[in-house]
């Protein structure tokens, strides 16, 4: 899927929140490109939805109506004085109702592997780290044994 332009991108959640929803959505969407580990996020205080274009570049037109739909839950669930938060029960009520996702799917350009592995001298127990750490600072979590760096 090609990134839309702002006006195309407001129709397109303008519409989806009538077809879910049966109510219109007035406020402000926009493509924030400093999100990362997220589809996108509603701003209660802006009433304001963004959306991640990495998604709607990588994943797809169904992943970007998912998250779309999911932040229309918050919207409507705020505008109208309700529990607009993940906990609370009026949100996930919604998300079933509307079959929006409560997560979205993990971006593929983003997934990372563990890079350094760590073994314990006294109970052999392995642990695998994005992040290199200090031997000599850090010990086993188990036995708390001395840790060796295995490449």
């Amino acid at each position: 899927m090609k990134l839309l332009e702002e006006q195309e991108l407001h129709r397109l959640v303008h519409d989806i929140s009538i077809a879910f929803f049966k109510k219109p959505y007035h406020d402000k969407v926009i493509y924030n490109y400093r999100l990362r580990t997220t589809g996108g996020r509603y701003i209660p205080s802006k009433r304001l939805i963004e959306i991640n274009p990495k998604y709607a570049t990588e994943m797809g037109e169904t992943e970007v109506e998912g998250i779309i739909k999911h932040e229309l839950c918050h919207y409507h669930l705020h505008i109208e004085g309700k529990g607009y938060k993940h906990g609370d029960p009026e949100f996930k009520s919604l998300l079933k109702k509307t079959g929006s996702p409560r997560h979205c799917q993990p971006l593929p350009s983003y997934r990372y592997s563990k890079k350094y592995t760590y073994q314990c001298t006294n109970c052999s127990y392995i642990y695998k780290r994005v992040r290199r750490i200090d031997v000599k600072k850090y010990r086993c979590g188990r036995c708390h044994g001395k840790l060796l760096l295995k490449e």
